[in-house]
């Protein structure tokens, strides 16, 4: 067998898993596939991927996961990609999902998802492809997700020396509030951090 309707699926999957990926155990439990013809699906999708020169993404494990990503080759497309001044610009989904990491960070995206109220798979990737955040490791509660914080880069982005630098806003936000909360953090944002201009998809204050 061939398994194509199975690979399929586990490719469907770990797309709308976005970064965190899924273990054997959950594609195990969503598929209602026994683990060793799993291990036999993964494998085969693997090397379709490996073997496919008009293909640029592959399977990969990492932390008792698997993800779909972009093959090594192909990192210098990528941070063209990145540093293009078309999209310098982040949208109002990856800043208010950059807000939510900067101050509750360590963050899993399902508890980004619970605080924005919708989906949180483009924003996560868009900061984790532009270098603003990277993943922290793994939750320690049940299903193990992954976490994210910020990196350096984001304080460069934003021109802030720490994170003691980022402005005050409630510590509890609530998610009838949450429209509330970002409104405050972006002008709060706005007027003690980044006066000043982006460009090149990176923050320079200006001299006055």
């Amino acid at each position: 067998m061939n398994f194509a309707k199975e690979q399929a699926i586990v490719e469907s999957l770990l797309f709308a898993a976005g970064d965190e990926g899924l273990s054997l155990k959950q594609l195990s439990e969503v598929m209602s596939i026994q683990r060793d013809v799993l291990l036999v699906v993964l494998e085969k999708l693997q090397k379709k991927y490996e073997d496919d020169e008009t293909s640029g993404i592959q399977l990969t494990e990492l932390a008792n996961s698997y993800q779909l990503t972009t093959k090594a080759k192909f990192a210098d497309y990528l941070q063209k990609l990145v540093d293009s001044p078309h999209v310098s610009a982040l949208t109002q989904a990856s800043l208010e999902t950059l807000a939510i990491v900067a101050y509750k960070q360590p963050v899993t995206r399902m508890e980004i998802e619970e605080i924005r109220g919708v989906n949180a798979d483009g924003p996560v990737r868009t900061l984790v492809t532009r270098g603003l955040i990277e993943e922290k490791g793994r939750s320690e509660k049940v299903g193990r997700a992954m976490l994210y914080g910020t990196t350096k880069e984001f304080l460069d982005y934003f021109g802030l020396a720490n994170l003691k630098g980022l402005p005050d806003v409630s510590e509890e936000w609530e998610n009838d509030k949450i429209q509330e909360e970002m409104d405050l953090f972006f002008k709060t944002f706005q007027d003690t951090t980044i006066k000043g201009r982006v460009e090149d998809g990176k923050t320079t204050k200006s001299n006055s």
